[in-house]
Order: C-alpha cells, then structure tokens, then sequence
C-alpha cells in the first residue's frame, strides 16, 4: 500500500506541469512583498536583547541577508555523526522586481574521524536576469558505503568505499527569452584514493563494474545547459515552474580517463493553495528528474545513484547511494503549509520513489521513502527556513538538518 500511494503522488508533477505562463507567474512579483507581518529568528533575537525591537525590517532596507546553522547530526553513507555548519547567504544583484536572488551556501562538514567535505554551490542571478551563472565546488574526503548496481542486493551486501573527491563544475546561461536559458558549462569530476575498507574485498568484482573501481577516474568535459525558471527565489521556491536539461560530454583529449556522455533532466512544478495570501505558505512541491548515462565506460563513481543529483537532496528517507544504475528515474512530491499565520513555523510532508536499471528492467522495481518536517523561518528577507526533517523506508530511516527547501 504504501507503494502504491507514493507512487500516486509522486506521479502528480507530471501531469501538473504543462499550464500557461498566466497560471504559474505571480501577477505581482512576490519577491517585492511587504514582509514586516512576518517573524523570524532574527526577530526574536532582537526582542529578546532590546535591538531596535519596534522597527520593521522591510524588502527595500537591504540586499545581502545571512542564515547559519551549526549543527551535529548523522552524515548519510554510513560515517556516523559529523559537525556540520550551513550558511546560506542571499544577494540581489539588480532591481528585485527583475532580478532573482542570487545564493552562495557553504557546508562544511567533519565527523572528528575520516570523513570531511567542503562544498560550495552558487546560484548567480546578474541585473534583471540576463544572464546566470550556476557553480558547484566540492572537496571531500568521503568513505561510503555501496550496494553494487541495480536494485537487487540485500540491505547488508555492502561494502565501505574510502576515497577522495575532487569535483569543478561552472555553467554560463544567457537569457534567451523570457524565462528560458540557455548556455555552456566546464564539469570535472575527480575521484581517487578508491578502495573498499575491507581488504579482502575487490571492488571490481563486488560492483561488477570495471570502471573507476580500482584507483582513481578522472572526469572532464563540456555540457550544453537549457534552463526555464519562472521561480524568484531558489532558497524557497515560490510558486512557478522549474526544468533544467544537462548533456554532458566528456571526451578523452580534455583528461577523461575513458570517453563518456550522460543526459540529466530535472523538471519541478509549485502550486499555490492560496495565491492571494503571498505571505502565507500554503504550497504543493512536485519534482520529477531522470538521469542517464548514454556510454558503457562511464566511472562507477559517476553513474547515476540516489541522492547524487545536483545538490544531494534526492531520495530524503533512503540511504544516499543506495540505489545506483546507468539510468535513474526519481519521482517526488510535497505539502509545504505555514502552522503560524506570522510564518515562523510551518511544516511539510513529502513522499518519493526512485528506479534505477542494473539489475533488470528500469521500472521493474521502485523504491518508496516518505516523511515530514518542522520549518522554523531563519530569515523572512531571503525567505529562508530550517528544516528538520524525519523520513524513512525499508530499513533505513534518518533525521535531516538544512537551511532552504529540499527542492
């Protein structure tokens, strides 16, 4: 049953997607709210210590807005706890009338043993949204346990991977109506140090893949980017519309280990309950992506797995990596409601499935996980929230910690 029903809702982005740009772009930009009825933590922090408690903070009085938080929780992969601190930080480069906000976050992480990471993702929005310009940085020092390809293995026939990882990835888009992008990007991908914590066990013969399972790959090329975003605000998405299309060619003379080419296509649709309250969160979230390797020698370590998509959001509920094949289909839906009419707690409910090819046909076997969460509004200026989330599925179940929205 409960395959049943996540599969049903997960199903509803699909058919949501296609309406008129009237149906999907507020009649006013929301991001120019008046947001002086709202409360955050900023809000209390400054009654609480008498910092000019009495004056609003409105849109207009800045540009920059700052969330952080520090935290200890659960890494996914099997590592154990880590330190983790987030900071989310949203600028606007131009007019907020028409220009989006642009965001940097930073999350670093250490569990006090062999695990760290320092990634950085940036999302630029230049004056009046000509041009944007999308970044992922990353160093990470990540063992993490796999499952082999497909979806056949049982919970237990795992094994750790210790290795490093060093990945570069910039794209250009220039706006070529409203709405719609489109450009190049440079993506590198660089895993070394590969090898299973266990000495007795051959990663080549326990994957049963015999690329990048042994040593290192290294992963260099060029994508042709399409983007349409009708959202304002990537942080907490409003409603609008969201699909992105990645080809990604990585050829041997720019330094890939062997040639390869994968396809990656993320659509996204938000639908408010109550358009005519902008300042009340009353939200359905659908997300739908499929990501497909179209080349037989493509490193293990770059193949399509649960949880790898662009920001590691994906499959809330599943172990990250537990699901990996050389195509992914992931489905993903969400209620997202205010609790407080101030918007300083809200909460969500979600459910997702995923496919993956590898062992038998791709939509011969899902794999559900559902959960809920607690929002508290850190900054109402970027519209950031904290999410505490719980979600779980067969034999695994997690806790999760994050400034903005998953999707």
């Amino acid at each position: 049953m409960l395959k049943i029903v996540t599969f049903l809702l997960c199903l509803l982005p699909l058919s949501l997607f296609a309406q008129n740009a009237s149906t999907i772009i507020p009649e006013n930009n929301t991001s120019t709210q008046d947001t002086s009825k709202q409360t955050d933590l900023i809000d209390i922090a400054k009654s609480l210590f008498k910092i000019n408690p009495d004056k609003p903070r409105r849109p207009s009085d800045k540009k920059v807005y700052f969330s952080i938080l520090p935290i200890g929780a659960n890494v996914p992969g099997g590592s154990g706890k880590a330190l983790i601190t987030s900071t989310t930080a949203g600028i606007y480069l131009g007019p907020r009338a028409t220009t989006n906000i642009s965001s940097a976050t930073f999350t670093p992480y250490w569990n006090l043993h062999s695990r760290f990471g320092l990634p950085l993702r940036t999302s630029i929005w230049f004056p009046n949204n000509e041009w944007t310009i999308q970044g992922d940085t990353r160093f990470l020092v990540y063992p993490q346990f796999t499952w082999g390809l497909g979806s056949n293995n049982n919970n237990d026939d795992k094994t750790l991977v210790n290795y490093r990882y060093i990945r570069f990835y910039q794209s250009a888009l220039k706006r070529i109506k409203p709405y719609l992008y489109a450009g190049i990007g440079y993506n590198l991908d660089w895993h070394f140090n590969v090898n299973s914590d266990d000495p007795a066990v051959d990663l080549p013969t326990f994957t049963k893949y015999a690329y990048g399972t042994n040593g290192s790959s290294f992963s260099s090329g060029i994508s042709l980017n399409i983007l349409y975003d009708t959202r304002n605000n990537s942080i907490n998405p409003l409603p609008g519309a969201y699909a992105n299309v990645v080809y990604r060619i990585n050829p041997t003379f720019m330094g890939s280990s062997d040639s390869w080419n994968s396809i990656y296509i993320d659509v996204r649709k938000y639908i408010s309950l109550n358009p005519g309250k902008p300042n009340q969160q009353n939200t359905l979230a659908f997300w739908s992506y499929l990501w497909k390797t179209l080349s037989d020698k493509t490193p293990y370590l770059d193949l399509p797995s649960i949880g790898w998509d662009p920001n590691n959001r994906s499959g809330r509920g599943i172990d990250q990596n537990r699901y990996r094949g050389r195509t992914l289909f992931y489905l993903e839906s969400e209620y997202r409601r205010d609790i407080t009419e101030n918007g300083l707690l809200g909460f969500v409910v979600f459910a997702n499935a995923n496919t993956v090819s590898g062992s038998g046909t791709l939509f011969s076997s899902w794999h559900p996980a559902a959960g809920t969460g607690l929002r508290i509004k850190f900054n109402k200026g970027s519209n950031t929230n904290i999410g505490i989330d719980y979600a779980g599925s067969k034999g695994y179940s997690s806790v999760l910690f994050s400034l903005g929205e998953a999707f």
